[in-house]
C-alpha cells in the first residue's frame, strides 16, 4: 500500500520547517521555471507544492507551511476539500467537457441556480458563467452598455478588476498591472474611493466627502446620464483591504438608482463567505444590480460568475454571451462541492471567528509596534498597513521584510496595496485555530525585527 501523502484535510496540520525555505527541490524547480516561463509571471515564494489542505501547504522539501494566502482567497474552503473532490472526481470520469453552449448539462443551470437564490436581493435574476474574475467583470462591463445604451463606465481610486485590456483599464495601479500596456480603453473614469486611513479630512468625515466628491465629478466631467455602470470592490482587493468608510457605498448605491445606473459589485475576491457574510456588499444592506464572483466559487478550479437583475441580462441578443470553456462541468461540480461545504460546515461563522482572533491580536500588536499604521479588515479578509513610523508615509520595504521574516519561519503571507506597503492576510475559512495561533505568533515576531 502506498504510503505517499494525499492532499486536504486529512494532511497533518503542523507547520513544519525541514529546510531553509526554499529548499533544494524547490530552488531545483524554480531555475527549471526560470528557464521555461516569462520572468513576467512573478512568484511570492517559490516553493513548489505538492500537496496542500486543511490550513497548510507541502512543498517538494517536506516544508509545511501555514497559509495565510489562500492562493489569493480562492480555496477558502481549504484544498482538495472532500465535497469538491468527491464530485470533480465523478464528473471527470462521465465526461469533462462539451461546451454549454454546443450541449448543456444540469450542472451548469444548477449553479446558476443558487447564484440566484443566494446573491443580494429578491428580485428576479440571470446568471452566466465565465472562466475568470477579470472575464465576469469584462461581461458585466457589456451588459451594463448593451442594456443602457450608455458607453462610460466609473470606478474607483485602488481598485483592481483584472489584466485583460478593459479590466487594465478599469484598475487603478500602473505597476505591475498597466505598466506599458497601453493606450487603454475608453470612456472608463476614475472617482475617489473613501479610505478612511489616508482622507485628509480624517475617517469621521470620509464617507460624506467621498461621496460628494465622487459623484460631484460623475455629474459635472461625464455626466450621470452617460454613464453605463459603476463597478466598485466593497473592500478594495488588491489596493490594500481598504474598506470604504461607512455610509459611502449606500450613498454611491443610491446615486446609481437615481439616475439609470447600472451598480456592479466586483466581489471576486470578497465573495463566498470570505468577510463573515456570504457576500461582502451585504454588510450595508447593498444590493447590487449585477454581482461579479469568481476565485471563491469552485475551491481552485476556473470559473467565475456574472449574476444581476434579468431586465438587464435578458436584454443581451441570443450568441452575445457566453465562451467555449465557461462553465465547464468539472467547475460547476466544484462549485456545488465548495457551496455545499459552506453550508455544512458553516464557513461564514468559521470566517467571523477568525476576524474575532486575528483583529484585536493584530491591534494589540499594533499598539507597540509604531510601523504598523492601521489594522483594517473583516472576517478573514485582514491587513496591516505599514508606515514609516511618526508618520503614515508608506513603508513598503517594512512589508517585503515581514513578509520575507514569515516566509522563512514557514508562514505564507501575502503583500499588497497601491503603495506596496501592505500585508494582507487571507487563512482558508477551514484554519485550525492552534496554527492561527502560530501564525500570529511568528507574524508579531517578524514585525518586532523590522
Amino acid at each position: 500500500m502506498s504510503t505517499v501523502p494525499q492532499g486536504g484535510p486529512s494532511l497533518p496540520q503542523e507547520r513544519r520547517v525541514v529546510t531553509e525555505i526554499p529548499g533544494p527541490k524547490s530552488r531545483e524547480m524554480f531555475a527549471r521555471k526560470q528557464a521555461a516561463v516569462p520572468q513576467g509571471i512573478g512568484t511570492t515564494l517559490p516553493v513548489f507544492v505538492t500537496h496542500a489542505g486543511g490550513g497548510v501547504v507541502v512543498d517538494a522539501d517536506g516544508n509545511s507551511l501555514i497559509d495565510f494566502g489562500s492562493g489569493i482567497a480562492v480555496t477558502s474552503v481549504g484544498n482538495a476539500a472532500p465535497r469538491v473532490v468527491e464530485r470533480v472526481r465523478k464528473q471527470v470520469a462521465d465526461f469533462t467537457h462539451t461546451c454549454f453552449m454546443v450541449t448543456p448539462y444540469e450542472s451548469y443551470v444548477e449553479v446558476c441556480e443558487k447564484l440566484n437564490e443566494l446573491t443580494p436581493g429578491d428580485h428576479e435574476k440571470r446568471t452566466f458563467l465565465l472562466n475568470s474574475g477579470a472575464e465576469a467583470v469584462e461581461n458585466a462591463v457589456k451588459v451594463a452598455r448593451h442594456a443602457t445604451g450608455r458607453q462610460a463606465v466609473v470606478v474607483f481610486d485602488h481598485g483592481y478588476h483584472g489584466r485583460t485590456l478593459l479590466t487594465m483599464s478599469l484598475t487603478a495601479k500602473s505597476l505591475p498591472y498597466k505598466h506599458r500596456f497601453g493606450p487603454f480603453a475608453p470612456e472608463v473614469y476614475r472617482v475617489p474611493l473613501a479610505y478612511p486611513f489616508r482622507w485628509p479630512t480624517g475617517p469621521e468625515n470620509c464617507a460624506e466627502e467621498a461621496a460628494a466628491q465622487a459623484i460631484d465629478q460623475i455629474t459635472k466631467q461625464i455626466g450621470a446620464e452617460n454613464v453605463a455602470a459603476v463597478v466598485i470592490e466593497p473592500i478594495a482587493g488588491e489596493g490594500g483591504f481598504i474598506e470604504p468608510a461607512k455610509g459611502f457605498l449606500p450613498r454611491i448605491a443610491e446615486f446609481c438608482r437615481e439616475n439609470g445606473i447600472v451598480f456592479i459589485a466586483d466581489e471576486v475576491q470578497t465573495g463566498f463567505s470570505r468577510t463573515g457574510d456570504l457576500f461582502a456588499c451585504e454588510d450595508e444592506g447593498i444590493v447590487p444590480d449585477i454581482i461579479v464572483t469568481a476565485k471563491g466559487i469552485a475551491g481552485g478550479l476556473p470559473l467565475s460568475a456574472v449574476t444581476g437583475r434579468a431586465e438587464l441580462l435578458d436584454k443581451v441578443h441570443v450568441g452575445g454571451l457566453g465562451g467555449t470553456y465557461g462553465g465547464n462541468p468539472l467547475a460547476c461540480e466544484a462549485a456545488l462541492g465548495v457551496l455545499e461545504t459552506i453550508e455544512a460546515d458553516d464557513l461564514t461563522g468559521k470566517a467571523r471567528h477568525i476576524g474575532e482572533v486575528m483583529l484585536p491580536r493584530l491591534r494589540a500588536i499594533a499598539g507597540k509596534s509604531p510601523v504598523i499604521g492601521d489594522v483594517r479588515g473583516r472576517g478573514a479578509m485582514i491587513a496591516i498597513e505599514l508606515v514609516v513610523p511618526g508618520t503614515k508615509d508608506p513603508h513598503p520595504t517594512a512589508a517585503g521584510e515581514i513578509a520575507k521574516r514569515c516566509h522563512a519561519e514557514g508562514l505564507l503571507v501575502l503583500t499588497a496595496g497601491t503603495y506596496g506597503n501592505v500585508l494582507r492576510f487571507l487563512p482558508p475559512l477551514v484554519m485550525p485555530d492552534h496554527l492561527l495561533e502560530e501564525g500570529l505568533v511568528i507574524l508579531e515576531k517578524a514585525i518586532s525585527e523590522v
